[in-house]
């Protein structure tokens, strides 16, 4: 992997981390049309969701700094009932992701005609959520937060996105729009880490680092999703907040088609 290619890579999964497009679609087309494949790719995936997940953190660190504040107060306020949320939804994707992730991609593969499916899959989904009008609530409930997390766990299939199919599960569920963005990226932090971690430590029982990709590309790719990774998550909370996701379904759909296309 040369810079060129890291920071093409890196850009694509800092900015479709966020954007309801499916990172790991856009990542996997991209490792497909640049021919890398393996370790080298897995590697490579695992640095730039570690930067996604910073530019997180640089983001909202403001709601995460009240999160831990009212957490230390002992006490059941606001900010420990949105933890006890947050805890909730991972419950899903902590099953899958430790006990079927493998299965699923034994079963289902992550070739490119998987991908293309899925994306029409969430651009249907973006477009549902769009046009239906459910009776807005206040707040984010337990129940559905266990919901939006099962709708997390969905997106282990590589092309459905995550942010999409969260955020849009919260929307069909009645969620205000300016509560879900926060909420959809605040609650992938933790599943994110643990999939990279999950990784890390399957390539390290193999004996191999990833392949032989130069420091420099490593570098690149990080600082490129990490940047791109800052500019999309403040982008796409206001995205939400003006429910103009219809647009990444037309994108998703078109992209989807594409991929197919590419894949026959």
């Amino acid at each position: 992997m040369n810079g060129l290619e890291a920071l093409i890579l890196g850009l694509l999964q800092g900015l479709t981390e966020y954007l309801p497009v499916s990172s790991s679609g856009h990542l996997a087309i991209g490792s497909a049309l640049f021919g890398i494949e393996g370790e080298e790719s897995l590697s490579f995936t695992i640095l730039v969701h570690i930067a996604t997940v910073l530019s997180t953190l640089v983001i909202l660190w403001k709601e995460i700094a009240w999160i831990f504040k009212g957490l230390f107060r002992f006490e059941m306020n606001d900010e420990t009932r949105y933890v006890l949320n947050i805890v909730v939804s991972m419950i899903p994707v902590g099953i899958v992701g430790v006990f079927f992730k493998d299965t699923v991609e034994a079963i289902f593969g992550s070739g490119l005609l998987v991908v293309g499916c899925m994306l029409l899959l969430t651009a249907l989904l973006l477009a549902f959520s769009y046009y239906a009008k459910p009776r807005q609530k206040e707040k984010i409930s337990l129940r559905d937060a266990f919901i939006i997390g099962l709708a997390q766990a969905c997106a282990v299939m590589p092309g459905l996105s995550r942010s999409g199919s969260t955020i849009a599960t919260g929307l069909l569920l009645g969620n205000k729009k300016e509560h879900l963005a926060q909420f959809s990226f605040l609650m992938v932090i933790p599943p994110i880490l643990g999939e990279a971690l999950l990784d890390a430590l399957k390539m390290m029982q193999g004996e191999s680092l990833g392949g032989d990709i130069p420091a420099s590309s490593l570098l690149i790719g990080f600082l490129a999703a990490f940047v791109s990774g800052c500019l999309a998550c403040k982008w796409m909370i206001n995205i939400v907040k003006k429910g103009k996701l219809i647009y990444f379904a037309i994108y998703c759909a078109i992209a989807g088609a594409v991929t197919i296309f590419l894949s026959l």
